[in-house]
């Protein structure tokens, strides 16, 4: 028997074994796949507190703790390099300038750049684009698919984690003397309590609560050019002024409102929910994008599985207008899909008292899931 089982390895289901290992429990993971390939492995691989509201900002800064603490034991990636939000008009520029304050209060390091300074840290910026820059050296990048495993392995390894690839959980019921879960294959566990992390996946275990909820999905397209020349470096996460116009963080500036109310609604950014951002990978490429396309739980097979080209090419032709990369090459497209919630910030449903579902952390959860697992343990198991 174990004191905590969690079905799903992506980051969210791994942090919250690996807090609970960290308190000394015994802890399995029942993960439906050979390894994880959702959200956790389709994403830019940034962890940027300084784009989440108050609230997440904390859990966020205590992510940052933990990913180093783990990097300094093992290499799950984790590259301290530094995000930077570019504006390319006064309206972000005054932004920025009060998020930096909003910063100074809260004691999280941040450092407003010039445009000079801007165009001198980060190649291939393009002078008619920005006017000024905040950056935050604490925040760090991860591989995105590559992270996650080792995270995993680290746990196997390290702490003692029990983990079950391709063991798709079909039932988990709490009969008494504690939690059971079958698998499709038949396979059997029993645990004190159970944490799901089911991400986006709704039909399996307790649909009926996912068609009630007011989760939502959101698919977001992604590209990774072709490695650049050996020479070009372009460091840490670049987050722009779409970037600026859309993060929880900056939500929280007097002028926000304001600025936002002025924006044309018809414009294609609206449309597809693009922000640009860049961010350059261990061996040179520079992964692209992102969009946002939205439906609901119960209607998340309308989002389909295609790549829409018209909005590939939009990203494209935004993003040369920032930086002059080496090459605009594409290698490789794909899209990544996660939950979220319309009205709370992460979706929390007991189902009874040792039967927890965790998920719709939206796009917090790189960012985010190291700090909130850890108060989440803690609150579970006292």
């Amino acid at each position: 028997m174990y004191d905590l089982i969690v079905v799903g390895g992506g980051v969210l289901g791994a942090f919250h074994a690996y807090h609970a290992l960290e308190a000394g429990l015994k802890v399995a993971i029942l993960e439906k796949d050979k390894t994880p390939q959702e959200a956790t492995t389709r994403n830019f691989g940034q962890v940027v507190p300084s784009g989440m509201d108050s609230k997440w900002q904390t859990y966020g800064r205590e992510s940052l703790k933990i990913y180093k603490s783990i990097q300094a034991k093992f290499d799950v990636t984790v590259r301290n390099n530094g995000s930077v939000y570019l504006a390319s008009n006064p309206e972000e520029q005054q932004l920025i300038e009060e998020l930096f304050s909003i910063n100074q209060s809260n004691g999280y390091p941040s450092e407003l750049l010039s445009k000079e300074a801007c165009l001198a840290k980060y190649p291939g910026l393009r002078s008619d684009y920005v006017v000024g820059g905040l950056f935050f050296p604490e925040e760090v990048t991860v591989e995105p698919k590559t992270m996650i495993h080792r995270l995993l392995e680290y746990l196997i390894r390290e702490k003692g984690l029990a983990y079950f690839p391709n063991h798709q959980v079909i039932s988990c019921n709490n009969t008494g003397n504690g939690v059971w879960l079958e698998t499709a294959a038949g396979h059997k566990f029993k645990g004190e309590k159970v944490i799901i992390c089911n991400g986006r996946d709704f039909k399996t275990l307790y649909p009926e609560i996912f068609v009630e909820s007011d989760l939502e999905v959101t698919k977001l397209q992604m590209m990774l050019t072709k490695p650049q020349s050996k020479s070009y470096i372009l460091p840490g996460s670049i987050l722009t002024g779409l970037s600026i116009r859309r993060y929880e963080a900056f939500h929280e500036c007097p002028s926000f409102a304001e600025i936002k109310s002025r924006e044309p609604k018809d414009s294609l950014e609206k449309k597809w929910g693009v922000h640009i951002l860049f961010k350059q990978a261990t061996d040179g490429s520079v992964i692209l994008g992102d969009s946002h396309e939205y439906a609901d739980a119960k209607d998340s097979d309308n989002l389909g599985y295609d790549l829409n080209m018209d909005i590939d090419q939009f990203m494209i032709d935004e993003a040369k207008k920032i930086i002059d990369l080496p090459t605009y090459e594409i290698a490789h497209r794909w899209f990544g899909v996660y939950s979220q919630c319309k009205t709370k910030d992460i979706f929390l449903q007991t189902i009874d008292e040792n039967i927890h579902v965790v998920t719709g952390i939206g796009g917090k959860g790189m960012t985010g899931s190291a700090g909130f697992s850890k108060e989440h343990i803690e609150q579970l198991f006292k």
